[in-house]
C-alpha cells in the first residue's frame, strides 16, 4: 500500500489542503513554502503510531499545538490530518482522520478520531466512553494495541515511515549514536548498516559500490570496520597509485559521498513511505540527473512509495516524470496552496512545444524580487 490521499487542515503552513499522492511525489516551491512542513505531516502521523510515541509525544516534540497550528487559522482552529492508504487497483483501502485542540492548560486532546475500511466505518471518535472520561481523549486509539486490532494494518504501515535527511558532519562525529536509534539525520547510519544481517549488508554494499563507482570513479569496495573501542566504521578502499590502494573511513569521505551513501541505501530498505529532503545537496548536477531513475528503478523493485522536496533544476529534467508526480507549493497572503503540476492549463501544450518539467515548474517556484538579493549591503 501508499498514501493516495493527504488532507491538512491548520496544519503549519497550510490552511487547507486535499491533494492525491503518486507513488513517487515531488515537492517542488520556495524557501519557506513548506515543503519540510509538509513531509512532516506524514511524520507526525508516524509519530502517532509508533512504539513509544503517541498524541501527546507528537505534538510535544513540536513545540505544542500552537506551534503546529496555522496562523492563518480562524473559525475553526482544531489542527485535523487525514489520509487515504490504497493500491493502484483500489486508492481508498484505508482512511484515517485525526483532529486535536488544546485545553486552557495547553494541553493537546483529541477532537476526532475516525477510521474507514472501504468507506465503512470501523472507529469514530469520540465515543460514549470518551464523554464520560475525557482523559481517553489524550491517546489516539491508533496508538493503543489492545483497541486497534481491527485496523492495525494501518499503524504497522505508518510505522514504517522513515524520514532522511542526512547531515555528513554527525556521520563524521565520534560519538554520533550515542542514545539515538535511527537517526534521520545520520547519527546512528553506520549502526544500522551494522545491525543489518551480514549477508544482507555485504551485498547492499557491493551494490552501493557499483553506483558510486559512476560519481566517484576511485571507489573500488566498501566495508564494514569495527576499532579497538568496538565502535563501527565504514572503510573504502580507493585506487590508488599504490598496488594494494587506499584505504580511507567516514571521516574522510566528501560530503556528497556519504549524502549518495545514505540516500542509496535507504533505496534498498524495504519498508514504508521514504521521506528525501532535497537529496541532491553536495551531488554534482551530472549525477543529480539520474535520481529520479534510481528512486523508480527501486519502486519497480519494492514498491516503496517515495516523496521528495526538490530545488533542484537537474531533478525535474527527466523526461520520465509524470506532472501527476510533482505538488507545487506556492505562498499565498494567508498560508500555502499546493498545486499538482497537471492542473496547470497550459502545461500540455509548453510539453508538446518542447519543455521539460523543470522549465515549466521551477520559474514558477522563483522568489519574487530575487535579483534584490545582489544589492544586499556590504557594510
Amino acid at each position: 500500500m501508499r498514501i493516495t490521499h493527504l488532507g491538512l487542515s491548520n496544519w503549519r503552513n497550510f490552511p487547507r489542503v486535499a491533494v492525491d499522492l503518486a507513488g513517487r511525489t515531488f515537492l517542488v516551491g520556495p524557501n519557506a513554502s513548506g515543503k519540510s512542513n509538509f513531509l512532516d505531516a506524514i511524520r507526525f502521523l508516524h509519530d502517532l503510531a509508533t512504539v513509544g510515541g503517541g498524541l501527546e509525544y507528537a505534538i510535544r516534540r513540536r513545540g505544542g499545538v500552537s506551534a503546529l497550528r496555522s496562523l492563518a487559522a480562524r473559525r475553526y482552529p482544531d489542527v485535523s490530518l487525514s489520509m487515504a492508504l490504497g493500491n493502484e487497483a483500489d486508492e481508498r483501502i484505508w482512511e484515517y482522520e485525526v483532529s486535536f485542540a488544546q485545553d486552557n492548560r495547553q494541553r493537546p486532546y483529541l477532537k476526532k478520531e475516525v477510521v474507514r475500511q472501504q468507506g465503512k466505518p470501523q472507529l469514530t471518535r469520540p465515543n460514549s466512553d470518551d464523554k464520560s472520561d475525557p482523559a481517553r481523549l489524550s491517546q489516539t486509539f491508533l496508538e493503543q494495541v489492545n483497541v486497534n486490532r481491527d485496523f492495525r494494518v494501518v499503524a504497522d504501515f505508518l510505522r514504517g515511515v522513515r524520514y532522511l535527511h542526512i547531515v555528513p558532519q554527525l556521520v563524521r562525529e565520534p560519538d554520533r549514536s550515542v542514545g539515538k536509534t535511527n537517526d534521520p539525520y545520520g547519527g546512528d547510519f553506520i549502526e544500522q548498516i551494522a545491525r543489518t544481517p551480514e549477508r544482507t549488508r555485504k551485498a547492499r554494499l557491493r551494490r552501493i559500490v557499483e553506483a558510486l563507482t559512476i560519481a566517484v570513479p576511485q571507489l573500488e569496495t566498501l566495508e564494514l570496520d569495527q576499532d579497538v573501542r568496538g565502535a563501527y566504521h565504514l572503510r573504502g578502499k580507493y585506487v590508488h597509485w599504490r598496488p594494494q590502494g587506499a584505504w580511507q573511513s567516514e571521516a574522510d569521505f566528501s560530503d556528497g559521498t556519504l549524502r549518495l551513501l545514505g540516500l542509496l541505501w535507504a533505496l534498498l530498505e524495504r519498508g514504508g513511505p521514504l521521506l528525501l529532503e532535497e537529496p541532491e545537496l553536495s551531488l554534482h548536477p551530472a549525477v543529480v540527473r539520474y535520481v529520479p531513475q534510481m528512486l523508480a528503478r527501486m519502486q519497480s523493485r519494492a514498491g516503496r512509495q517515495v516523496l521528495v522536496s526538490t530545488h533542484s533544476p537537474e531533478m525535474l529534467q527527466d523526461e520520465g516524470i509524470g506532472l501527476n508526480e510533482v505538488l507545487l507549493l506556492l505562498p499565498k497572503d494567508e498560508g500555502t496552496a499546493v498545486t499538482p503540476a497537471s492542473t496547470i492549463s497550459e502545461v500540455s501544450s509548453l510539453l508538446d512545444g518542447g519543455l521539460t518539467v523543470a522549465d515549466i515548474v521551477i520559474p514558477r517556484t522563483r522568489p519574487l524580487r530575487a535579483e534584490q538579493l545582489s544589492f544586499f549591503p556590504a557594510r
